[in-house]
Formats: structure tokens, sequence, C-alpha cells
């Protein structure tokens, strides 16, 4: 997706939608530096966990290959019957510690992302499979920058292993003079130590990768302007045929309201600027309702068909605009307007020498 746009038009922040999309084509933040920290630290603390009983069970398992190889039966029998013992007292002492290790690694994974399961990845790309892709791949950006990470950490590893070892080189020396069980114990401790001190470095390693994996998973899934004009339009739609809609949802609320001033009790206009049609049946409502308004040429529609229809119109500018201004189309008149209304219904009234209907 993000490999094929031109990365100079790549000037927008990609949106949410853009990086859902490009999670769903198994295009996510995951940094290998992580992994292997996470990995390592969870192969240390199997080792601090494990490591003293491995160590006995491993002396216990090899004690007679090395103190006494001599009582060794090596008929075939004896040999097979020797190798089953020993690989199932294998399984047993490394069983825990290599199932540690793989709930760890799965937790690498699942730690920096949620399981995602993408199709684009598992469909063979037989482009990968050129020669041309593969040198690009190799000796690419991305190539050479991976090159350097592992030379860098490489040294700083060593040096870090190295600056471990080096304080203690006599203990060593002595190391092969000890007893098996204490020579395994030591080791141990030993690969302790160094194990720690590297986790300390690829910490700082690996929360440096993620922040540069972060900065560049965004900034290959960065929109052209084209794009986010594009994704408004398919997510907020066409303002072209919002617009259109909204003209016709108006135009049809227009007409239904000019179908109701025939029904309208009395207009009250400005006397060509504003029209209000109030509509009022005595003892069934509480208060008049407006049934019509508008303003200059609406304001004139509305009046020429209540002339029409002989509803009966009244000229009372003040009153006109307020109402215009407060009262919304199938809403009552506020309470403040109630008696001025009322005059005017009453005028109505006395006028047609009719009740209000």
């Amino acid at each position: 997706m993000a490999e094929d746009r031109d990365s100079s038009q790549q000037t927008e922040e990609p949106s949410q939608r853009r990086l859902d999309e490009a999670e769903a084509h198994g295009d996510i933040v995951k940094s290998q530096e992580v992994s292997t920290f996470i990995i390592l630290g969870g192969g240390t603390l199997a080792l601090a966990i494990f490591a003293q009983s491995a160590a006995e069970g491993f002396v216990r398992t090899f004690r007679i290959f090395l103190e006494q190889p001599d009582q060794l039966r090596v008929d075939p029998g004896a040999i097979m019957g020797l190798m089953r013992g020993t690989l199932f007292h294998m399984a047993l002492i490394f069983g825990p510690v290599i199932a540690f290790l793989v709930a760890v690694a799965l937790a690498a994974h699942m730690l920096q992302h949620r399981p995602n399961f993408a199709f684009d990845r598992i469909v063979p790309d037989l482009s990968k499979l050129s020669l041309q892709s593969g040198f690009r791949r190799l000796f690419g950006i991305d190539g050479l920058a991976n090159l350097a990470k592992g030379i860098v950490k490489i040294v700083i590893v060593g040096t870090v292993v190295w600056t471990t070892l080096w304080p203690m080189r006599g203990q060593l020396s002595t190391a092969l003079d000890e007893p098996p069980a204490q020579l395994a114990s030591d080791m141990m401790h030993l690969l302790l130590r160094v194990l720690m001190a590297v986790l300390a470095v690829l910490a700082l390693v690996a929360v440096a990768d993620y922040i540069l994996q972060r900065q560049r998973f965004l900034a290959r899934n960065r929109m052209t302007k084209q794009e986010v004009k594009e994704e408004f339009r398919q997510t907020e739609g066409d303002p072209a045929v919002k617009a259109r809609i909204r003209r016709i949802r108006m135009e049809k609320a227009r007409k239904r309201m000019m179908a109701a001033v025939p029904k309208a009790t009395v207009v009250i206009t400005n006397p060509t600027h504003f029209a209000v049609a109030l509509h009022y049946e005595q003892g069934k409502m509480d208060a008049p309702v407006c049934v019509a308004k508008g303003v200059d040429a609406l304001a004139l529609r509305i009046r020429k068909v209540a002339e029409e229809n002989k509803v009966p119109v009244v000229e009372n500018p003040p009153l006109a605009r307020a109402l215009y201004a407060a009262v919304e189309i199938e809403e009552t008149i506020p309470p403040e307007q109630y008696k001025a209304v009322a005059q005017v219904i009453g005028y109505v009234m006395k006028l047609t020498g009719k009740r209000a209907h």
C-alpha cells in the first residue's frame, strides 16, 4: 500500500482509518529489538528460576559419564536403555524452561501489538523471488540500516560481555579444577551476571528501536492531500451530494409548511419582510403553534397563500419579528408572547365573528 505512493506527496498525517487499513494488511509497529529484549529477559528469568535445579539434575544425569565411564555397558540393549533414560531426564530438566521461553516469545509479540491475522502476508508474492528485488532488500536503505544496526549491537553487546568477564579471568582459569556440581553452579551464576549486564544495554536499544519503528510506521502511512480529500468524501460524503440532499430536504419541509398555511388561524406579518402563521384551537391547545414562517420572498408566498385561503393576515411588525426569532416550525409560542398573540387572536375572532378554530 504505502510503498507504491510517491513519498514526496505524502505530507499529511495518517488518519485512524489509514492506520486501521495498514494493520489489516499486516503493517504494524513491531520492533525486533523489543522482541529480542523480552525473549532474552525471559531466558534470564528462566535461568534464575530453574538454574539451580537444572544444574543439579544435569549433574545427576551425566555424573556417570564423567566419574564412572568404565562402568557403562556397551551392549545394544543397555545403550538404548541409557539413551531413553538420559533423554527422559533431559526433558524433565529443560522441558519447563523451553515451555517458559515459548510463552515469553508469544508475549514478546502480543505486548507490542494485539494478535493480527493478515491474509496478505500469507499469500505468496512471486515478485520477492526476483534477483532484483532481493538485491534491493539486501542493499537498499532498510537492508543497510539493519546491517548497521546489527554491527552496532554486536559491538555494544561484545563490549559489555568483555568488561563483565575480564575482571573474573582469574576465577575462570581455576574453574576446571572445581567439582562438577560446583562448576555447573558457578557457570550458571556467571551466565546470569553477563545476561543482566547485556539486558541493561539492550533495554536502551529496544526503546530507541521501538520509537524508530513507530516513526517509520507513521511515515509509511502518511497521506497525500488528495487521499485526505478522498477519505473525507468516503466517510463524510461528497459535499456536493450532501448539499443537494439538504436542498431536497429543505424543499420538502417548505412544501409541508406551505400546505399547513391554509389551516392556520392567523398570519402575522411585518408586513412583507416577515410572516409567521399560527394555528390555535380554543379548548384543545394550551398555546398557539407555529405552522409556517419565512422572510422576504417566502414571507410573501405565505401571505399570498393565506389570502387565497381566506386566512386572516394581521400586520404587527414587532410581534412578527419576535415570533420569527423565538419559535420554530411545529413549536408552541414562548410564554412571553402569550399576551400579544392572545390580543391578535382575540381581534381575529371579533373580526370574523367566529370562535378560533
